[in-house]
């Protein structure tokens, strides 16, 4: 009985985590030059994503949108995670700006807003659509308002932030904080979601710790601890 109660809990505990490492193929997301070598978001995103990954197969099922360079529509990765039924999607991207003093890491979940910043944020991530915005958005909007899956996110992407905080502060990374973002990928998906902006590779400060394999070892390190922690407390309830 006992040994049965284990691998029930256990069973229980196994979820599916769909992670999406952003750009691929031509969309290559930001880019700038390191060393005299193009670096492009969409190689470190992939990156972050395998890293990610092998912290987390232990306990979960996890799936890439993406294993290599090619292009994926949002449309293409929010249908998966329907799909596979995923319990969580984690969108992964990295930063850049015209800017080179900017810099810093933050968390999105999927809800309507009017912040003009995080609208910048939002127009990059959101380029790749297919499909006529305003009928996407018409769609999005009948779904926040009925979506259970808002409150979830939201509350997912607190308890990441919490977890990442502590990494920022020992590597001296400026948390940007956690914000409502209206991301096509997490509302089309239909699933617990967020967005993650990693850092921005503008900066040549940041680019040289994000170039490093410490600070996505670490940041992938909280984001497992956080998923643990958010399954765990819904097993609870």
């Amino acid at each position: 009985m006992r040994f049965f109660l284990l691998f029930f809990s256990f069973a229980s505990f196994t979820k599916t985590i769909l992670i999406d490492p952003g750009h691929g193929g031509y969309e290559v997301g930001a880019k700038i030059k390191h060393n005299k070598k193009e670096i492009y978001e969409k190689d470190l995103t992939l990156t972050f994503a395998n890293l990610l990954k092998e912290k987390l197969r232990k306990h979960h099922n996890i799936i890439l949108t993406r294993t290599d360079d090619k292009f994926y529509s949002l449309e293409q990765r929010a249908k998966m995670a329907q799909e596979v039924k995923a319990d969580l999607f984690i969108s992964l991207h990295f930063n850049a700006s015209k800017i080179k003093s900017v810099s810093g890491a933050e968390i999105f979940y999927l809800d309507n807003h009017k912040n003009k910043a995080v609208a910048k944020i939002e127009s990059l991530e959101n380029s790749e659509l297919h499909q006529s915005k305003s009928d996407i958005v018409n769609k999005i909007l009948i779904d926040l308002a009925i979506n259970l899956n808002l409150d979830a996110s939201k509350e997912f992407a607190s308890i990441v932030h919490s977890k990442l905080k502590p990494v920022y502060s020992n590597f001296e990374i400026k948390d940007r904080g956690l914000k409502p973002g209206l991301f096509f990928v997490l509302a089309l998906s239909k699933t617990p979601g967020i967005l993650v902006e990693i850092g921005f590779i503008s900066n040549a400060q940041e680019r040289k710790k994000i170039l490093t394999s410490k600070y996505l070892d670490k940041s992938a390190e909280a984001i497992t601890l956080s998923i643990n922690k958010f399954f765990l407390k819904k097993q609870k309830l």
